[in-house]
């Protein structure tokens, strides 16, 4: 119990801290959605402002379980939270969420909810989320890419499809891994060759796509092994049947040669993603100037 009591004091510490740089000045939010170990739905905020110094700084505020995700509860969670910290919403000089309709919808979105009660609360959307959801839907238009991202998809529906082939594919891992070192062809050493997982992208996700087309490469043996296991041992003819032919569709030139060529495209888009996350690129912050308040700052 004291240590709990030691975590809550500490925290209350720093929110008071934080609220004392931000002197009642205006303010910026962020907000996000995400649900915490037990599915249960949750909404991060983040206050972003100038502080005393006169630098732009983001401060974790806290999680707030939210009943639904409708811009009407997430406004009035907002709301809820602000108050506990005597904040007024009418403070309230920038917004920056992801693009989500509940988000940003020009007659009932969150966006629009807060804009009604303070006009000068002009909504962002986040530089970076646009950037992954634009060369996701440009790539999508082209049918071969679409196919090989649906291809993908379904390959790690089946191999991640439960525990006991998760297990194949990592101790199939591991032996490769294993005889690389018998053979000298790797090198030992103290966070090197970390386990690869194979997760879902997601089209919001920044760098999802490039992180599992990344992994597909380094465990690509495994994933063949496990569906070579899959189509001679599958408990149905349908899992059977549809192990054969992923097989036969990530062996051929084309898979390989996509696969290559989307991970290049995406690890150059990569770097230009994080470099729009990075806190000291100032002019690359959409909404600064909306929370300097100054009629001479021009980005």
């Amino acid at each position: 119990m004291i240590q709990k009591d030691i975590a809550n004091a500490c925290a209350k510490e720093t929110l008071k801290a934080i609220i004392g740089d931000l002197n009642g000045d205006y303010f910026g939010i962020l907000v996000d959605e995400s649900k915490d170990i037990s599915h249960k739905e949750q909404m991060a905020l983040v206050l972003r402002f100038v502080n005393k110094n006169g630098e732009v700084v983001e401060r974790f505020i806290g999680l707030v379980h939210v009943s639904d995700t409708s811009a009407c509860s997430l406004k009035k969670a907002i709301y809820s939270l602000l108050s506990v910290h005597s904040l007024s919403p009418s403070k309230i000089h920038g917004q920056g969420y992801d693009g989500a309709s509940n988000m940003k919808g020009e007659i009932n979105g969150l966006k629009t909810l807060i804009m009604k009660d303070s006009p000068l609360a002009y909504y962002i959307h986040c530089f970076a989320h646009q950037l992954q959801l634009t060369l996701v839907a440009i790539a999508k238009k082209h049918l071969d890419v679409e196919d090989f991202f649906d291809h993908v998809s379904n390959v790690l529906n089946v191999v991640g499809g439960s525990f006991k082939r998760r297990d194949l594919l990592c101790d199939h891992q591991a032996k490769k891994l294993e005889q690389l070192f018998d053979f000298g062809e790797v090198q030992k050493g103290q966070g090197l060759h970390q386990e690869c997982g194979l997760q879902r992208p997601g089209d919001t996700r920044w760098g999802s796509h490039f992180k599992t087309l990344d992994n597909f490469i380094v465990i690509f043996s495994s994933i063949v092994h496990v569906l070579e296991v899959i189509e001679l041992e599958g408990s149905t003819s349908s899992d059977r049947n549809q192990a054969e032919y992923l097989l036969t569709k990530i062996k051929t030139f084309k898979f390989i040669f996509v696969l290559h060529l989307m991970l290049k495209v995406l690890a150059m888009s990569n770097e230009l993603s994080k470099i729009l996350q990075k806190k000291i690129k100032i002019l690359l912050m959409p909404w600064s100037f909306l929370i300097l308040q100054r009629k001479d700052c021009k980005i």
